[in-house]
């Protein structure tokens, strides 16, 4: 008899058409195959994979992606819900009937002369509770290969699928990588994406953003746990014991370089967990737990470098069993490595850019392109925690919000309570760079670092935060943080990375209460020497401008909180609606 798998995969092939059907068990002889056949197949007439030094970078691979085809594709990125208002202002939204016709017209055929890779996976240690039944299909090698990396792929997975119908259902096609064709569809009421005209991952790999972040919120929001754009970290004290922090921080905020943090106290130690999402459930004992869905880094390459990032360079060259993929790195043609801005101080003389061609140093552009990736397993970071396989999750203590702010947002202040966590995290809003928007500075509100990967209306995902924590039986302490201030002169006043596990010890010594605080007017702040900076050379000065609150800038920060809410309506809860009226007041407003 067939099962539900079966008759998906027959689906499929009757939609697609393939010439082959390739189903993944997650073997090491597969692993094997598919690079060999990504050596030797040519997508826009570039082969595939090409090896790298193996002595410089074991077991790893370089990729070119098509030039047009680098990063998600927001704008094309639809949630198709029944109504508009479930999407929210914060999606894009198309009628769920409308939506699967258009795919479905450019799906037919569209694997012809391919091969169909059938991924069945699980998201989550299959031993959980939590864990999720995922397939996708891909005519892209190159995808089946990541998904291995990034999910725990093959027979696990097909042996929880067996004959039930709840699974997630991914399909996807690079087409002819036309971006007025790259559609990216979701369908959260079918536990369904469609992702057509792309091989980036984002757009391909859809059990990363797609399943684990916009399906996944959704299916969070009815069944009561949250599904979180969040970095999972252990923080363990000389004393021996270990305290679980959540970190919630937009683009370019240095999110994988705190989940990796060496920290500058001998005697501390940062375990790795995760560096981009978090599936939190309450456990039976009423706490917070959070599981890791992921077991890979589908990393940003430029800035990773021995001075900011040890622990991941360590990484990418401690493969053991699964391949590490690099995409649209440079190539340093002297040792047949990857080269990227930041990973080293030189720029080789014998170098080609992201797109293959002969690099000219003096050209002024990245010989990487900024959003060039690597694609590593999880279990080559020799910081792994012990518990990142626990079924259970590891019990949360503290949460960590985070923005890039030039000026308003102190260093760091506590919530002083769950709801006006939520209120704070509801209103991050991270500067822009040049890159992203075109104009440098502007403040674009990012609440909870999920405004792109929310996959229902942000006003219910709001009261859904806030329902979380009237069930958990003692909330975690939330903290907001901002590395990047900068003094009159627009320098940064933070050394950030090494010396941001000072704010983290502080946090620690906030949770264990060993230090008090001084209450402000938006949080509680640290007392007088309570952070410490030993062997840091920083002005007394320095550290008051670090946490002082200007009224004036705040008042305009009041002001684009009120245009953000706007946006939702009367979908904003009460409770945040009370906290930003009690905020005005605070400031004379």
């Amino acid at each position: 008899m067939a099962t539900s798998l079966d008759l998906f995969i027959q689906e499929m092939r009757g939609l697609l058409t393939p010439d082959n059907v390739y189903i993944m068990n997650g073997s090491q002889e597969e692993a094997e195959e598919l690079v060999g056949i990504a050596q030797e197949s040519k997508v826009d007439g570039r082969i595939v994979l090409k090896k790298l030094n193996s002595d410089e970078y074991p077991n790893s691979y370089y990729h070119h992606s098509n030039p047009n085809d680098v990063a998600r594709t927001e704008q094309l990125t639809f949630v198709c819900t029944t109504s508009k208002e479930q999407a929210g202002p914060n999606n894009n939204w198309m009628e769920p009937k409308e939506a699967k016709e258009k795919m479905i017209e450019f799906f037919k055929g569209a694997m012809k002369g391919r091969t169909m890779y059938v991924i069945p996976f699980v998201m989550g240690t299959p031993r959980s509770e939590y864990a999720k039944n995922c397939v996708q299909v891909t005519d892209s090698v190159y995808v089946a290969l990541s998904m291995r990396i990034m999910s725990r792929v093959g027979k696990q997975a097909i042996e929880r699928i067996d004959n039930s119908s709840n699974f997630f259902r991914g399909i996807h096609s690079i087409g002819d990588v036309n971006p007025n064709k790259r559609f990216v569809m979701h369908f959260p009421e079918e536990n369904l994406v469609m992702s057509f005209g792309s091989g980036y991952g984002g757009n391909a790999l859809l059990g990363k953003k797609c399943y684990s972040l916009r399906i996944a919120s959704y299916l969070g929001y009815q069944e009561g746990w949250l599904a979180e754009h969040m970095v999972i970290m252990g923080v363990q004290s000389p004393e021996g014991g270990i305290m679980y922090f959540l970190g919630a921080f937009p683009s370019a905020c240095g999110k994988t370089n705190l989940t990796l943090l060496e920290p500058v106290f001998k005697d501390y130690k940062i375990w790795t967990l995760g560096d981009d999402i978090a599936w939190i459930n309450i456990g039976k004992d009423g706490q917070l737990y959070a599981i890791n869905p992921e077991s890979g880094f589908f990393g940003v390459a430029p800035g990773t470098g021995l001075s900011t990032n040890p622990v991941m360079m360590k990484t990418l060259k401690n493969n053991k069993f699964y391949p590490t993929l690099f995409t649209n790195t440079a190539i340093d043609n002297s040792n047949n490595t990857p080269w990227w801005e930041g990973v080293s101080n030189d720029i080789p003389s014998n170098l080609n850019d992201w797109q293959g061609r002969e690099y000219d140093k003096n050209s002024g552009k990245p010989a990487a392109h900024p959003n060039s990736r690597f694609t590593v397993s999880i279990y080559n970071c020799p910081t792994l925690s012990s518990e990142y396989d626990n079924p259970k999750g590891v019990p949360i203590s503290g949460i960590i919000f985070g923005g890039r702010r030039k000026d308003t947002i102190p260093l760091v202040y506590e919530a002083k309570d769950w709801s006006s966590g939520v209120f704070s995290a509801s209103t991050i809003g991270s500067e822009t760079t040049a890159a992203a928007s075109g104009q440098l500075g502007n403040v674009r509100r990012d609440p909870m670092a999920m405004l792109p990967f929310c996959g229902y209306n942000m006003g219910d995902y709001f009261q859904h935060w806030l329902n979380i924590g009237k069930r958990v039986k003692t909330p975690p302490k939330i903290f907001v943080v901002n590395w990047f201030r900068k003094d009159e002169n627009g320098k940064f006043m933070w050394p950030g990375f090494k010396d941001n596990s000072r704010v983290i010890k502080w946090m620690l010594n906030r949770i264990e209460g060993k230090v008090g605080v001084r209450e402000c007017e938006i949080g509680l702040f640290p007392q007088e020497n309570s952070i410490d900076l030993i062997d840091l050379d920083i002005k007394k000065e320095t550290m008051e401008k670090l946490l002082k609150i200007d009224r004036e800038d705040w008042k305009k920060e009041i002001s684009m909180i009120e245009e953000f809410y706007a946006k939702f309506g009367n979908k904003i809860p009460v409770d945040l609606i009370n906290h930003l009226s009690d905020l005005k007041k605070k400031f004379g407003g």
